[in-house]
């Protein structure tokens, strides 16, 4: 049974703007694999001139003793809960055990650097099964930029899955101009009423949707009610601008919207007014006298999809001294 850290965004993932920074060995198949974001596939007899494609990191057959590793640089740095090492397709050839450790560094180091790195073990030897998301539990409070997959002693594996909560660095923030619901910024979703198609943590994911796929979308309803989310801020805020965008969603962007903020995540006030949005778009509203915001709901009439939400402001005192407090208590220096 899947622990419920599954739910929580992939750090490591390319969407997220993970890189696969060194490997020892990818002579069968690339180490870049590891980290697309969708889910690895299969097409039988179809070969290359280093043999049958597989849609994964896979290394030579070993006739030397050691084992081989691959090092990946988090898209988005923070506290790991659980990792996946999925071997799909791999079935005579995918590893026995494996190795997951996990670095954190300030900077951009070179990978010299990352080798010569202070690694913690995080999963020792765990036993892999072929052709299946083999999960592992990650019991560590530190926050962590890098992680380092180990395959004893070689193989095919093909994703790995590094699922956490984002820790942001407050001094690589501006505290009086940010977005203040970005997943990367320690945002968190915390409700919502449907995610048939899509998860709601995408609303706040980095960068731009590229595809619908990657927004939120509800199903259809059939009723007389209406879709919503609530976002827990990084920290407490001042909102001044909101970006409500239904990029890629066109017959079935929300017809309309409305926008309430809170102080605790219980009382609310109105942020925006029920406001007509227009499919395929990035619409930007400046926000007037806004208190201090910890909690934003999006209201969404009456179902559909949304590409992203962005709330831009400044952290207000309380806000700074809550996102250094958590940087502090995941810092392991």
């Amino acid at each position: 049974m899947s622990g419920a850290w599954v739910t929580l965004p992939d750090l490591a993932s390319r969407r997220a703007g993970g890189a696969v920074v060194w490997a020892n060995d990818e002579t069968f198949a690339e180490r870049e694999n590891l980290i697309t974001p969708a889910a690895p596939g299969f097409r039988p007899a179809t070969f290359g001139h280093k043999g049958q494609v597989y849609d994964g990191w896979e290394t030579r057959r070993r006739r030397e003793p050691g084992d081989d590793h691959a090092i990946v640089r988090l898209g988005m740095p923070g506290v790991l809960r659980g990792v996946v090492v999925d071997t799909a397709f791999f079935t005579g050839n995918y590893p026995p055990a494996c190795t997951v450790s996990a670095c954190a560094v300030t900077g951009y180091p070179d990978v010299d650097e990352l080798l010569a790195a202070d690694w913690t073990v995080l999963v020792d030897r765990g036993p892999l099964d072929g052709d299946t998301r083999n999960e592992f539990d990650v019991d560590s409070p530190r926050r962590f930029t890098h992680v380092r997959l180990t395959i004893h002693p070689d193989g095919g594996v093909a994703r790995l899955r590094a699922h956490g909560d984002p820790v942001a660095d407050p001094a690589r923030l501006d505290p009086d101009a940010l977005d203040l619901a970005a997943l990367e910024h320690g945002g968190r979703i915390t409700a919502c009423s449907n995610m048939f198609y899509s998860t709601p943590s995408n609303l706040i994911a980095p960068g731009p949707a590229a595809v619908m796929g990657e927004g939120w979308e509800t199903a259809r309803r059939r009723d007389d009610g209406n879709d919503w989310v609530v976002v827990r801020l990084a920290a407490a805020g001042v909102i001044r601008f909101a970006e409500l965008d239904t990029t890629h969603f066109k017959g079935n962007a929300p017809g309309w919207a409305t926008l309430s903020g809170s102080a605790d995540g219980e009382s609310w006030f109105t942020l925006l007014d029920r406001t007509r949005l227009q499919p395929d778009t990035r619409h930007r509203f400046a926000l007037h006298d806004v208190p201090e915001t910890t909690h934003a709901r999006l209201d969404i009439f009456p179902d559909g999809g949304m590409a992203r939400l962005r709330l831009h402001g400044a952290l207000t005192a309380d806000g700074r001294a809550e996102l250094q407090r958590v940087y502090a208590e995941s810092d392991g220096s």
